[in-house]
């Protein structure tokens, strides 16, 4: 894979659109487009779904109390 490209800008109306050769694709759907000096730099913005967030966060150690104490069993409700 190569380290750079020479690529087009396109004009589209007030905005500029950038061609990402294949070798360069990014799997995120958005990006975040920064200025530093005279570079732009587009840096993924990963997607994150509940599964993700949920694996970073640490077991719960606390003691919950049991809510179905004092109550009857299902079976032994009588309508």
């Amino acid at each position: 894979m190569q380290n750079s490209y020479c690529v087009s800008l396109i004009t589209n109306g007030q905005d500029q659109v950038l061609t990402i050769p294949h070798e360069f694709a990014l799997s995120s759907t958005e990006v975040l487009l920064r200025k530093e000096g005279t570079r732009l730099i587009i840096e993924p913005i990963p997607s994150s779904s509940l599964l993700s967030l949920l694996s970073t966060l640490s077991d719960i150690t606390d003691d919950f109390p049991d809510i179905d104490e004092g109550l009857l069993p299902l079976d032994e409700i009588k309508l």
